[in-house]
């Protein structure tokens, strides 16, 4: 039996704006370059360039040898962990595209590993060919590629069907329509004067190992590795840009004191789950009131937890609204940590605790989450709530490190951040999403503007 890798990528020029994918086929046993794919799909999201470059990855090996074995790699975290099953699909449009994939070889000849992007470059390579022949207003073609058909797998007119092949099944995979969910995207180039490159993900949104951002003033090159510095070309971020509708404004609402919250003990996912104190309560009050004075507040969502349901179900009554329970804002999982002190958990773990200090992948003891790990979660449900709240303020009531973790990706800032600030009980935030992918923050955090 055959065994084939394949890589696949994809991107979008504005998220949602103009998409390609691209996708190599290899020879497990030698690292052959067997056939590419790439396509030119008008507008779409990262996140439906990502699949569709993964379904032409897979139905061109189907196309060289039906019977194989497939060993996928890419560098979308969001893809691979939705296709290993560990992640759940919830946008419905989103399921159509994985259960298609998963019928092109059964399940078990299919395996999946998320790599670096350092490590995906070939496919990222025809991703960017394939805007670049958009942007021409022509399609991707596989003449000049640096394909090598192996020798007697393929004649040229079976590399010709092939392709073909995987352009139709690309073309009928965006028939279904864009995905509304989207990965957290980097800065990226927009304007005249280059080529812009493909969106690269945010810090936290991938495993460790992954490169970290570049900050908003650095030059992106384009897909000829040219820098796009020419005149007229403008940056992403603090400029003029013409009107891109209402924003996603997600309001974020750290939840009211506990009978923990004054003693600074740890207090997540894992742990007793404590109810608001009676100041909690008054808190949530103080802050319904000062929400329903700006009323624009439209949806309050809510971690599972005992402290935000208390908190939301206090502020959507005032509001005359419901309260949505959204699972992927909540706290962080401890671990052994949970109702102690940081001096308590310096005295009884101190290895464990200054690994977790200096890593955002390291664990707390016991197995709870690590920040890595809680940002991956927060960027998926970001990403969820701001396409379908699109236009809208919605109320998110969560924790701590949910609230930071949001800010800090919205600011494109390094994971070490959640160290250096300070997020008081019942404080308000306010992040809002463009339909560019930028982002604007407002930190309130003192709850003594309620009063």
């Amino acid at each position: 039996m055959r065994e084939f890798i394949v890589e696949a990528d994809g991107g979008s020029r504005g998220n949602p704006g103009p998409a390609g994918y691209g996708a190599v086929v290899c020879d497990a046993a030698t690292g052959q370059t067997l056939l590419e794919a790439a396509e030119y799909i008008g507008v779409a999201t990262n996140n439906v360039a990502e699949y569709r470059g993964l379904l032409a990855g897979l139905r061109a090996a189907h196309t060289l040898d039906p019977a194989a074995t497939v060993h996928v790699r890419m560098d979308s975290k969001l893809v691979i962990e939705q296709m290993s099953g560990r992640w759940k699909i919830k946008h419905p449009s989103m399921k159509p595209l994985a259960t298609e994939a998963r019928t092109v070889f059964p399940p078990d000849r299919v395996t999946y590993e998320w790599i670096p992007r350092a490590e995906n470059k070939h496919a990222d390579r025809l991703a960017n060919e394939a805007m670049d022949a958009g942007a021409r207003g022509e399609q991707w073609s596989p003449e000049g590629s640096v394909a090598e058909l192996e020798a007697g797998a393929a004649g040229a007119g079976d590399a010709g069907a092939a392709a073909s092949a995987v352009a139709a099944g690309s073309r009928a995979a965006g028939a279904m329509g864009v995905p509304p969910l989207e990965r957290s995207r980097e800065w990226g180039r927009v304007g005249g004067g280059g080529t812009p490159a493909r969106a690269k993900p945010s810090v936290g949104e991938a495993p460790p190992g992954e490169e970290r951002p570049e900050a908003p003033s650095q030059q992106h090159p384009d897909s000829s590795g040219q820098q796009s510095d020419a005149p007229g070309t403008t940056t992403r971020g603090w400029t003029s840009a013409p009107d891109l509708g209402a924003p996603a404004t997600l309001v974020l609402l750290r939840h009211g004191e506990t009978p923990l919250t004054p003693q600074k003990r740890f207090s997540g996912s894992g742990g007793t789950n404590p109810p608001l104190s009676a100041a909690g309560r008054d808190q949530a009050h103080r802050v319904a009131d000062a929400l329903a004075r700006r009323g624009t507040v439209q949806t309050v969502l809510a971690s599972p937890l005992t402290r935000t349901r208390e908190t939301a179900e206090i502020v959507a009554a005032r509001l005359g609204l419901d309260v949505v329970v959204e699972d992927g804002l909540r706290e962080t999982d401890f671990g052994a940590w949970e109702g102690l002190t940081f001096g308590e958990v310096r005295d009884r773990y101190p290895d464990d605790l200054n690994a977790w200090l200096a890593d955002p992948a390291a664990h707390p003891t016991g197995g709870g989450e690590s920040f890595a790990e809680v940002a991956a979660r927060i960027a998926v449900t970001k990403d969820e709530l701001v396409t379908a709240h699109a236009g809208r303020t919605v109320l998110l009531v969560t924790h701590v490190t949910p609230i930071k973790t949001l800010v800090r990706l919205a600011l494109g800032a390094p994971p070490e951040s959640l160290f250096r600030m300070e997020l008081s009980a019942a404080s308000l935030s306010a992040v809002a999403y463009y339909a560019d992918g930028n982002a604007s923050v407002r930190l309130f955090n003192d709850t003594s503007h309620l009063r």
